[in-house]
């Protein structure tokens, strides 16, 4: 499939700049120059064995790599990595050109970034001391980590206060709504939506804050964060390949998720076909929902293990349905139990089945967090949600509605922040994000 491990080369998968320079350096370039000299031949060196260490890692990295290019963009149906760094940000800029440059620039740097390169032509090394470092450099010495890098776009880049922005009128999808408010909300506006959202997830956690640092960096004078939020922990799988994770409950979650090999539930479910969508834009893209929910970690962990499992309707050791089998047995909403049916109607499970929702499905991508304590002795910690799909109004909504009326462990939740933001697709070599929308 599309934007899985890239098969090529570093120079082939580049956009042009820096491709080879400082990524996988291991030595200390002002330790190198004092020891070697400051005459020509020290530096000539020290460039050197900048250039060989990053050709070095760049070789053995290739493996490690997450393809850019394709039809759809990587983060979505890419193998779910194990940490994630996500952040939104308001646009500063008034012209539509600044926007689009700012959309050039994260294509470059974002596909440099997933090779393992450096940002830029010098990165954090081999540029002039007497200007800052075009790479931050905390990931020197570290490979790319299958770092994936997923750009969208809020509701707010193409209306704002009742104005249109950056000539976007008539650009803005009927499926980009306004998300509701749902029952047991308790929403942060300064951690919810925003003009752009940017999801780097990656095997290593500090290839993942790079990622954002970096483009936070390049944004400045044009966009600022907004909000963002560092995840631990996959809470869904989205390949055959992975097993099925466990959330700060200690259930297993995503179960029933879609995977990257069912294409056509991915057609049906997540990606934005021809004739879903009013905006040719954003065909083969997809719509993004996050959701930052706060689980009462002390209270939970004072329920009783029966408990436990009636809310979640599964077993909480092998994740297999009340109802028998194991992890992925069709649940029996029906089977009676010795006071009503075996798998509580109220349960999490039996309320956002599919089956309840006329086979309505997601692919999720979620995350644990933890954000310290709230002050009072309280572990301020729980689900980074991440869900993609191709219509909000049909898929997420509905269940999320089931879910905050009639859900039992919602008992045990608290939303604090929401945003729904419309994914472009993939690029090709030679474009830029979003290409589309601005040129089409």
């Amino acid at each position: 499939m599309a934007n899985e491990r890239a098969d090529q080369t570093g120079a082939e998968a580049g956009a042009g700049a820096g491709a080879g320079t400082g990524a996988g350096a291991k030595i200390n370039r002002r330790f190198l120059l004092s020891s070697m000299g400051i005459g020509g031949a020290g530096i000539a060196l020290g460039a050197l064995g900048h250039k060989a260490y990053a050709q070095t890692n760049q070789v053995a990295a290739l493996e490690d790599q997450v393809g850019f290019y394709g039809e759809h963009q990587s983060g979505i149906v890419t193998e779910a990595q194990d940490r994630m760094h996500t952040a939104a940000f308001d646009v500063q800029a008034e012209t539509r050109a600044e926007l689009i440059e700012l959309l050039k620039v994260w294509t470059g740097a974002i596909a440099q970034m997933m090779q393992g390169a450096p940002v830029g032509q010098t990165g954090a090394l081999d540029g002039s001391y007497d200007a800052p470092p075009e790479d931050t450099g905390e990931a020197i010495g570290l490979s790319a980590s299958r770092l994936s890098v997923t750009v969208g776009f809020g509701r707010t880049l193409f209306s704002k206060d009742g104005k249109s922005r950056f000539g976007l009128e008539g650009k803005l999808p009927a499926a980009l709504i306004e998300l509701p408010h749902f029952r047991g909300d308790m929403i942060e506006e300064q951690r919810s939506n925003g003009d752009l959202i940017v999801q780097a997830c990656a095997d290593d956690p500090q290839v993942a804050v790079h990622a954002i640092r970096n483009l936070a960096r390049l944004a400045f004078g044009t966009a600022n964060v907004r909000w963002s939020q560092i995840g631990f922990g996959r809470t869904s799988k989205t390949s055959t390949v992975q097993s099925t994770p466990r959330n700060l409950f200690g259930f297993k979650d995503g179960t029933n998720n879609i995977l990257a090999e069912e294409a056509e539930d991915l057609d049906k479910h997540v990606w934005v076909g021809a004739g879903g969508t009013d905006q040719p834009w954003l065909v083969g893209g997809s719509y993004m929902v996050t959701r930052r929910i706060r689980m009462h970690i002390e209270t939970w962990d004072r329920s009783t293990l029966g408990e436990q499992e009636n809310l979640v309707g599964r077993l909480k050791g092998t994740g297999a349905p009340l109802s028998g089998g194991d992890e992925f047995t069709t649940p029996d909403f029906a089977m009676a139990g010795s006071a009503g049916p075996i798998i509580p109607k109220d349960s999490h499970m039996a309320v956002v089945h599919p089956s309840a929702h006329g086979g309505a499905r997601m692919l999720r991508r979620g995350f644990n967090y933890t954000d310290g304590s709230d002050g009072l002795g309280r572990l301020d910690a729980g689900l980074f949600f991440i869900a993609f799909m191709n219509d909000v109004r049909t898929h997420f909504v509905p269940i999320q509605q089931a879910m905050s009326a009639n859900d039992a462990m919602t008992e045990y939740l608290r939303s604090t922040s929401s945003g729904l933001f419309a994914i472009p697709p993939g690029v090709r070599e030679g474009e830029y994000l979003g290409q589309a929308l601005f040129e089409g």
